[in-house]
């Protein structure tokens, strides 16, 4: 027979002090004096005591779990951007319960993560449709996407302003002296594809400049490639692409580089999005847009919340994080 572990009794009789006092102690943002703290933090210690979470989230009807769905953890910006969720949660005492699938598997993923004890939910997930934020505001739940908005606005957002983040790039690249100058997005049904596109597009119209063309690299090496190959055998190919990140920006210079012998960045600028550690490697060094993830995984986890402690359970509202431009070694 497994032998009992100490319960919170055995603490509370050790230190001196009630039982409530003892789970005041462990639980976050609670107050416990100083003294009543110090008795009862070495009495767990003497005693191994551990608190039982499952136990505390069954007496409060709330688990302390945030459930966090992710879409490609092998694009390093989605990893980079978990990992500061995931910090930012700990910080406040919750815990996370993350599921991982494609794109196209988001609305079941939402119903078998609806299924477990979560008390809110993240969704730093790419693509997502509009029956997936019907079933979001039917679950009663709060939730966050994080790093994109469902294009009819329906459900709270904290992301990059992408629309600025394109005309940075429309304009850096034109003050540099390129002029022919396309644009491969990621899939065009997600938000930050068309706004990155529109900000691209409006910041060389402010310029007298049109977009030379565009093409949806679909977020894949492959399909960058390939699309990269049509533009360069253009009879007027671009001096210079923009790509909706990272890792299809690296594919697309790949192929202008080793398969039509341009020079990066004379002959041609290729720049990023995302600011990713490949990015930033002293191999690539890659001129990117920099979203700044520590300010949007912070501000995700405190509009969550603040949600489920009710302050803003009922509105529906869309931060926008500046971007930062990154010049580097793939532009003029």
């Amino acid at each position: 027979m497994k032998k009992r572990g100490p319960a919170s009794i055995d603490v509370a009789k050790l230190a001196g002090v009630s039982r409530s006092a003892v789970s005041r102690t462990f639980t976050p943002n609670t107050y416990v004096s100083p003294e009543t703290r110090a008795k009862v933090l070495a009495a767990a210690e003497m005693l191994g005591y551990r608190p039982n979470a499952i136990a505390r989230s069954l007496s409060k009807q709330s688990s302390g779990l945030v459930g966090v769905i992710c879409s490609d953890l092998t694009n390093p910006f989605y990893a980079e951007l978990l990992e500061r969720l995931s910090m930012a949660l700990q910080k406040r005492g919750i815990g996370i319960l993350l599921l991982v699938g494609d794109a196209s598997r988001m609305d079941d993923l939402l119903e078998r993560m609806l299924s477990y004890q979560v008390d809110g939910i993240l969704l730093p997930a790419s693509k997502l449709t509009s029956k997936l934020a019907v079933s979001l505001n039917a679950s009663g739940r709060p939730v966050v996407l994080v790093n994109h908005q469902l294009l009819d606005g329906g459900v709270s957002s904290v992301g990059g302003d992408n629309y600025a983040g394109g005309v940075v790039v429309a304009d850096m690249l034109v003050a540099a002296g390129y002029r022919r100058i396309g644009y491969i997005s990621g899939p065009e049904d997600t938000s930050s594809a068309l706004d990155r596109g529109r900000g691209l597009q409006d910041g060389l119209a402010r310029h007298g400049l049109p977009l030379l063309m565009r093409a949806s690299g679909e977020d894949s090496r492959d399909v960058t490639m390939a699309v990269m190959r049509q533009f360069m055998n253009r009879a007027e190919p671009p001096d210079a692409v923009f790509c909706a990140n990272d890792l299809m920006a690296l594919a697309a210079m790949e192929v202008a580089k080793l398969e039509f012998g341009r020079d990066v960045p004379d002959g041609m600028g290729i720049v990023g999005y995302d600011n990713t550690l490949l990015a930033r490697s002293g191999l690539h060094r890659l001129t990117t847009v920099d979203q700044n993830l520590d300010e949007m995984a912070e501000q995700a986890v405190a509009m969550l919340v603040e949600k489920l402690a009710g302050t803003r359970a009922e509105t529906v509202e869309h931060v926008k994080i500046a971007p930062r431009l990154v010049p580097g070694a793939t532009t003029r």
